[in-house]
């Protein structure tokens, strides 16, 4: 099942994909006379997610084709939803990425870091770059949704407690990074430095995930791909190993990590393609640029 969030007569309503469009969740509660909430990150946190799915895959993917659909173009996107608990921002997890910065790779824990909500942004909405940065990168990234409340969850029942997959678009202002490796936590944090969406891909819809390849592309061109089977901490370690440092809770995300950061430029456009997965695109603007 393929879920969105779209702006929808001034709010935020969560949708499921049929092959002709998107379906609000108001409209399949009118229709099959269900309570569903109409808000994701709401879906994510309740039983909802769960009998929504067990639903679709009763028949409820076929019932779903007898509805209208609003055409994916024609969707004004959102992010998926918009203040989870926790982001999990992931360093350096594929070894080429690490040589952007003439840094090791890490081998013995994952490069951790913690991403803020006021980061958030959805499909089309522009990445800023801050006025306190001359070198900011944008870093395509597979990104995992818990979907339960856990701890210390083993890396063998790692999708038990996963709501889905989506894309990602993590940004760095590298150039104070650099200054020094403290200050990775401010780099990551200004406003418009986390894209999600446009789409939830529960793990049903996911043949391999190790075999996803993941793409940063600017102004359509590729930039960098990888295979997730190339990171250092695959997904399902990541799942565990951060269940293991914090309770995890519905909605919590974990961005995995980037094949390569591309620095980009007011006017820009970029992209995260993975693999099966809607494209997510934001376009870039320069605070400064109008200095």
């Amino acid at each position: 099942m393929r879920l969105s969030t779209i702006r929808l007569h001034g709010q935020d309503t969560a949708c499921v994909a049929s092959s002709k469009g998107l379906i609000p969740l108001c409209e399949l509660n009118r229709a099959f006379n269900k309570w569903w909430p109409t808000d994701m990150f709401e879906l994510i946190q309740t039983a909802g997610l769960d009998d929504l799915k067990a639903w679709h895959a009763a028949g409820g993917k076929e019932a779903l084709e007898k509805l209208p659909a609003l055409p994916k173009e024609q969707a004004i996107y959102a992010p998926l939803y918009r203040h989870p608990h926790k982001i999990w921002g992931i360093g350096l997890n594929y070894v080429d990425h690490a040589g952007d910065l003439a840094e090791k790779a890490p081998t013995e824990r994952p490069a951790s870091f913690p991403k803020w909500d006021n980061t958030i942004i959805g499909q089309g909405e522009a990445i800023k770059i801050p006025v306190q940065s001359e070198k900011t990168t944008a870093e395509s990234e597979l990104g995992v949704i818990y979907g339960k409340q856990c701890k210390d969850v083993e890396r063998k029942n790692w999708l038990s407690v996963v709501a889905g997959f989506t894309t990602i678009i993590d940004m760095t202002a590298e150039d104070i990074l650099r200054l020094n490796p403290r200050y990775l936590t401010q780099a990551k944090n200004f406003d418009t430095f986390f894209s999600f969406g446009p789409e939830l891909v529960t793990p049903d819809e996911v043949d391999d995930v190790m075999k996803l390849n993941v793409a940063t592309v600017i102004n359509g061109s590729v930039h960098a791909r990888n295979a997730v089977a190339n990171m250092t901490f695959p997904p399902d370690f990541l799942v565990s190993y951060h269940s293991a440092i914090a309770t995890c809770c519905p909605g919590d995300v974990i961005s995995t990590g980037t094949p390569r950061a591309a620095h980009i430029k007011h006017g820009d456009v970029a992209e995260c393609r993975i693999d099966g997965f809607a494209t997510l695109s934001n376009p870039v603007i320069d605070l400064k640029s109008g200095r």
